[in-house]
């Protein structure tokens, strides 16, 4: 099954309708009252493709439509489409066509999430936070989003991890100043904001930051040591649930200790909420 058999949520679910000619769907809008979605994946957009795109609509105009969501009297946001719109923007057109979809707030944000993944136009850091809000509003764990995107459950959880690192590192990933297996190499390692800079200022490899850092972790690993069996019933726990886990027993044994680590307020939430069911 190819992926977009897998995720079958795309632009191409967006503007689909039961027995109806999307063409009459179609509605010429001011692009004055169209407003990004502030919860849309992608933030980061490259000024030379919306240039490029801003072209070929001068050439050829705007081959797909816009999908927005009316948000009040003749104000719209939008749904799937926002390079289009900015590119419009920069074409110098006034109007654009749309088609307007009635959508919930969550169905937005999994439209948006698919058909960027589609494209592949998320880096991993958006990618990390429309996972987080997936999971949130959808109230689902780490492995119920994996099937539902049509990816592992150990790739949610690993992009999911980049999140623990410092605000001021995660932007030096969005900007590709370091790339994700730099990023990697820096979680849990203390000064990692500083080993980031180093990393930019002395250009070193993804293995060099590991060797870097190799030391850390295997005296982290010599000082902690715990039973394979506990690391990997604590995986496949924290894939259940979506929430970093830790076992722990006491020297006996026989008795211990599980810790849920949960990274915000609305975590914290959920976690009373199921254990309160």
């Amino acid at each position: 099954m190819n992926k977009e058999n897998k995720l079958g949520k795309g632009l191409g679910a967006l503007l689909s309708t039961n027995q109806i000619n999307v063409r009459n769907l179609v509605k010429r809008i001011n692009i004055s009252q169209i407003k990004p979605n502030p919860n849309q994946p992608r933030k980061a957009f490259s000024e030379k493709e919306i240039g490029e795109l801003a072209t070929s609509i001068k050439n050829q105009g705007i081959i797909q439509p816009i999908v927005v969501k009316e948000i009040n009297d003749e104000q719209y946001q939008i749904i799937a489409g926002e390079r289009r719109w900015r590119a419009s923007q920069l074409a110098g057109l006034h109007e654009v066509d749309c088609v307007i979809k009635d959508l919930q707030d969550s169905q937005i944000l999994e439209s948006a999430l698919i058909e960027n993944i589609q494209r592949e136009d998320l880096n991993v850091i958006e990618e990390a936070n429309a996972y987080k809000d997936l999971i949130s509003i959808k109230k689902m764990n780490n492995e119920g989003l994996a099937k539902m995107i049509g990816k592992s459950a150990s790739h949610v959880s690993n992009i999911l991890r980049l999140l623990d690192l410092d605000k001021a590192i995660q932007e030096m990933v969005m900007r590709n100043e370091i790339s994700m297996g730099h990023a990697r190499a820096l979680i849990g390692v203390p000064n990692a904001l500083e080993k980031a800079k180093e990393i930019v200022l002395k250009k070193l490899s993804v293995r060099d930051v590991e060797s870097l850092t190799s030391n850390f972790k295997k005296n982290k690993k010599s000082k902690i040591t715990k039973d394979p069996n506990i690391i990997d019933l604590e995986r496949e726990l924290s894939d259940k649930i979506g929430l970093r886990t830790s076992i722990q027993f006491n020297e006996s044994g026989t008795s211990g200790s599980l810790t849920l680590y949960y990274s915000d307020l609305n975590q914290l939430d959920e976690i009373m909420k199921r254990l309160k069911k």
